[in-house]
């Protein structure tokens, strides 16, 4: 970092009004509390109606939005922060959107040449139009159980549901359907469970070991995300060396696929043929003290304080483009 400018007030935006506000709060806190302990002056913000012209009359040097939920992660916030011309911490708003939006961010990825399992997605009005009972007849011939249902744009599980048999594709249907007006119907692939986490502080983006997840209830809930027990974690994954190889390069693909900026985690499932199959990306992952991306970064030998100050002095120097 010796050649980066010098970082003064970082603001980061924590909280927001979407259905991940808790986590939000969460990773602000924990993001804000690390630089600060790096010698970093922050201000932690909670958006509302004075945000946008506290920023523009009293600009900081860098804000790093920890805003999960739409409100932070489709690229709308991006956008009008880069209209200010703040320079800020994550993606633009462009491949933000690209990345919250999963039925688009699969076919780029595939497009790229990374594995994705075969899916479909529906509108909440194609049953309405269609009518119910022929959907799920075309669904149940096509994708037989066991199946994913999850809502097309959204984050940390919820609406989620692996769905075992025909009679439970309705009910998950209609908790994709709580969160996103439609839902994509993905084919379950039996596998390792792993997120890799991607940064890049200015030298191009890095891959970090693979974090394998292993949910106690079998399911990585909402629940088993961000309650400490739920689910055990294996930093690096238990897999192969020249299967983890492969999944870092699948993951650096996707983050290049999508246009991601700065850090990022992709989720993959490796079947036993040791091939990874793309999930999702995330444009913010969880920066909460149970979160996936931290325990990769620790688990490399990183310091977060460091990574985190050289994430921002990265946004500081690219002025936000």
């Amino acid at each position: 970092m010796s050649d980066a400018p010098a970082l003064g007030r970082v603001v980061v935006l924590a909280g927001g009004i979407s259905h991940e506000r808790d986590v939000s709060l969460r990773s602000g806190r924990r993001v804000a509390d690390t630089l600060r302990e790096h010698g970093i002056r922050v201000e932690l913000m909670d958006p509302d109606a004075g945000l946008l012209a506290a920023l523009r009359d009293d600009p900081p040097d860098v804000v790093w939005p920890a805003l999960h939920g739409a409100s932070g992660e489709d690229g709308a916030l991006r956008g009008l922060l880069g209209f200010l011309g703040l320079p800020f911490v994550g993606s633009g708003a462009e491949a933000s959107r690209l990345a919250w939006d999963k039925p688009t961010a699969k076919t780029l990825v595939s497009a790229a040449g990374v594995q994705t399992p075969p899916s479909i997605t529906l509108p909440r009005e194609a049953f309405r139009e269609l009518g119910a009972e022929a959907v799920f007849e075309v669904l149940a011939a096509e994708f037989p159980p066991p199946v994913v249902v999850k809502p097309a744009r959204g984050g940390s599980a919820q609406g989620v549901s692996i769905v075992a048999d025909p009679e439970g594709l309705p009910r998950a249907m209609v908790d994709a359907y709580t969160y996103a007006g439609d839902a994509l119907v993905e084919r379950y692939v039996t596998g390792t469970e792993v997120a890799i986490g991607v940064i890049d502080t200015g030298g191009g983006p890095v891959a970090l070991p693979a974090v394998e997840i292993d949910p106690v209830g079998g399911v990585y809930s909402f629940e088993a995300r961000y309650n400490a027990g739920e689910t055990r974690f294996f930093t690096p994954a238990r897999i192969p060396d020249a299967v983890a190889a492969v999944a870092a390069q699948a993951a650096l693909g996707a983050h290049r696929a999508l246009g991601l900026r700065h850090l990022s985690r992709i989720d993959l499932v490796i079947d036993g043929a040791g091939v990874p199959w793309f999930l999702e990306a995330n444009a913010l992952p969880g920066l909460t003290e149970t979160s996936l991306l931290p325990q990769a970064l620790i688990a490399a030998g990183h310091d977060l304080g460091w990574v985190y100050a050289a994430l921002a002095e990265a946004a500081l120097r690219e002025k936000g483009l």
